[in-house]
């Protein structure tokens, strides 16, 4: 999660609250399917374009599945989390969750979710599969992809006159230097990129120094030498001007993404998730180019880049249909005719069969963000740990005190002490 599009915290509080007060059991043994008909409630959240998509995936799976029905429960990121929270708490969850990662720790390790032990993943890459794993138990399967890049303004890069580095090879430090050298070139006018201070970036660094942001276990997975050199490295930018200032900065985090610095020309560079390559593209009215983010040592094999799970499916520990429940996760998952439905509104397909499928069918921006995704197969590192509860607040504290260095009111180790105790304390 990138602190600019950061969602809401509040409906953390009410999850864990509510799954707290409950001691709830899986269903023990291989699932039969019913032998007469089943109604299934499945509930999501999203836009009216994923609402009326999500409608075509449910009649095409009952279309092939006469006896199984399946009752829709829609609504907004706003009020999902709070509702969801509620229903499990009333022992009402619907059968078929769409799950988001800030959540899957919490409600796994409480017992509110079914253990997916039907669903073929064979066509998933490992890290991608054993991204909804919690304790070693699958209980999410991820709808689609991202990944953490750096997406590039071909056209102010050219102006600049300076050239992009390999991003096989690309370190670091050249990331500063080389955005260090666009803002000189226009004469502060542009800046080289925006924010590098997300959790995002800070868990490629860590993973890079043999680190991690969390750990399995639901520690976190660096110590305070660790993340003072992180902001050691902010403060490097900082100073090299590569970065704009940090009041730009903190405008830039809370901006809707067409008044975001690459998107309004103030930026020739920035870090985002993959999937927003359409959004930027339309709002900066750039072709704009995908790179791998740096590494230590200048190459891309050991960049320990993840594959970031857009969302995930789950089901209720507590459903009478554990086997339907599964089949439905396990259709849309792996069935071309849902691929050709759902396209990439959930993330790009995270089974490679039905990304190669679909990919003549997508937007020109996702059909790149699919290429890339692809490319970068061979990359990745091991699965990222699914964040433990209070990882969210943990995250912000992390972002937070990064900022801190940028104002300069902090030095990088003042900022790492004072940010550690905080992210500890958060982490239930």
């Amino acid at each position: 999660m990138m602190f600019r599009a950061r969602k809401s915290l509040l409906p953390i509080a009410a999850a864990a609250a509510a799954v707290l007060a409950l001691t709830l059991t899986g269903c023990g043994g291989a699932p039969q399917a019913s032998d007469g008909p089943v109604t299934l409630r499945f509930s999501w959240w999203g836009s009216d374009t994923r609402h009326k998509m999500t409608e075509k995936l449910i009649e095409a799976f009952e279309a092939e599945n006469p006896n199984i029905k399946v009752q829709g429960e829609y609504g907004d990121w706003s009020g999902y989390w709070d509702k969801l929270a509620t229903q499990v708490a009333s022992q009402d969850a619907p059968d078929i969750i769409q799950m988001d990662a800030a959540y899957l720790g919490e409600y796994a390790g409480r017992g509110a979710l079914l253990e997916l032990k039907d669903v073929d993943l064979s066509k998933f890459d490992q890290p991608v599969a054993d991204s909804g794993k919690v304790e070693g138990k699958q209980y999410a399967v991820t709808s689609g992809v991202n990944a953490m890049v750096v997406m590039a303004n071909p056209a102010l890069v050219a102006a600049s006159g300076v050239s992009l580095p390999d991003d096989k090879t690309w370190t670091w430090d050249q990331l500063d230097s080389t955005a260090a050298a666009i803002t000189q070139a226009s004469g502060g006018k542009v800046y080289g990129t925006g924010q590098v201070n997300s959790d995002a970036a800070a868990n490629l660094w860590f993973r890079q120094h043999g680190k991690s942001l969390f750990t399995n276990d639901g520690k976190l997975g660096f110590e305070e030498s660790d993340l003072a050199e992180w902001y050691e490295y902010q403060a490097k930018m900082r100073d090299s001007k590569a970065v704009p200032p940090a009041s730009v900065i903190t405008e830039d985090a809370t901006a809707s993404i067409d008044q975001q610095g690459l998107s309004t020309g103030k930026f020739a560079m920035n870090m985002y998730w993959s999937n927003q390559l359409g959004a930027l593209s339309k709002a900066s009215g750039q072709d704009l180019e995908i790179r791998r983010p740096p590494s230590v040592d200048g190459n891309a094999a050991d960049a320990q880049q993840f594959y970031k799970s857009s969302m995930f499916w789950s089901a209720s520990s507590r459903t009478k249909h554990p086997a339907e429940a599964q089949k439905f996760i396990d259709f849309v998952t792996n069935n071309a005719k849902a691929g050709e439905i759902g396209l990439a509104d959930r993330g790009i397909p995270a089974n490679s069969d039905i990304r190669a499928a679909v990919v003549s069918k997508l937007t020109p921006a996702d059909a790149k963000t699919a290429k890339f995704i692809d490319e970068i197969s061979g990359e990745l590192g091991g699965a990222v740990p699914v964040p433990p509860a209070g990882g969210s607040a943990a995250v912000e504290a992390l972002t937070r005190y990064s900022l801190e260095v940028h104002f300069n009111r902090l030095s990088p180790q003042e900022a790492a002490k004072k940010a550690l105790e905080e992210a500890k304390s958060a982490i239930l």
